[in-house]
Formats: C-alpha cells, structure tokens, sequence
C-alpha cells in the first residue's frame, strides 16, 4: 500500500523539476515557450523567443538571433538584417509562502454554542514574489551573396558559429 503513493509523487517531483530550468532552445507549441517564426515574404520572416520566468532577457535576445540565423540558413541565403526588433517585459506577483500554497487545508464547522465557523490549521500571511518572464521579437530580411558593410546586417553562418556555445537544447531522454 506504500507504494501506492510513491509513483504518484515521484511523477509530481520530476514534473516539479522540469519547470524548475530556463526555457531551453526548442520549438514553441501550446503548453511551452521557445521559439517561432512566420514568413510574411520570400525572404521576409518574423522570429520570436519567449523565455519563462528563468530565462534571463540576454539569454531571449541570444536565442532569438541564434533563430534568425538558423532560419536563413535553411532557407538557403547568407545573411540577414533586422529590420525591427523589441522585447517585452511581463511582469507579475505571485503568492509564495506557507506549507502548501496551492492547497488549501481549511474546513467550516459548527459549534453548538457559537454556530459556524471557519479553521484553518496553517493560516499564514502569504509572501509574494515578482516573476518576469522576456520574449523578443524582430522582423528580418535575408540576403544572399556577401553581407553588407553595414552593422544591422548580420552573416548567417557567423552568428550560428559565434553562439552556438551559448545555446542550451532541451535534454532528450
């Protein structure tokens, strides 16, 4: 019967634990953060990062030029220009604090001489901590053939070489 209860929350620990790391360098879909892009032109895209609130703002902006690189390299051109570019800042308060802060234990009650009431065994004031979470955006434009002497034109195949040791890949397992 032990045992029972073991699978469960070895389950919880390590889910626990995945959120517990910055956003890898992956693809984003529904339920996670990362990466995505949208070709608006033949050689004209829109590449976005969004970290969670363990992905600092350098390591979104890092990762979101590493995409831009990457992605005009598959798409058989030599550099690129970023044409616009922004990153967005949310910011919000969460609780933290108590024994489980998800988990309410209170229960009502009723006394015979004073009626209802309401217990909570570990009712504590709950601290909050602010959570900051980056994505960054830009708009670029892929060219073929040598890189402008120009610094908002970047060469494709540099920047995948430059940044490549920065690049944390989720762990496959």
């Amino acid at each position: 019967m032990k045992n029972t209860y073991l699978i469960p929350a070895l389950a919880a620990l390590a889910a626990l634990g995945a959120c517990a790391t910055a956003t890898p360098y992956q693809a984003a879909n529904t339920s996670d953060r990362g990466y995505s892009d949208q070709q608006v032109e033949t050689n004209r895209w829109l590449v976005s990062f969004a970290g969670n609130s363990l992905t600092d703002r350098q390591t979104v902006e890092t990762y979101l030029l590493y995409r831009a690189a990457e992605l005009t390299s598959q798409n058989g051109y030599d550099h690129f220009r970023v044409v616009r570019r922004d990153t967005d800042t949310d910011s919000s308060f969460v609780p933290v604090g108590g024994r489980y802060p998800h988990f309410h234990t209170s229960y009502r009650y009723y006394g015979p001489y004073w009626g209802r009431g309401f217990y909570d065994p570990w009712d504590r004031p709950t601290d909050y901590r602010e959570v900051t979470r980056f994505e960054a955006t830009a708009e670029i434009i892929m060219g073929k053939g040598p890189k402008p002497d120009d610094p908002e034109f970047f060469d494709a195949e540099d920047v995948l070489m430059n940044l490549s040791g920065r690049i944390q890949r989720p762990e496959t397992g």
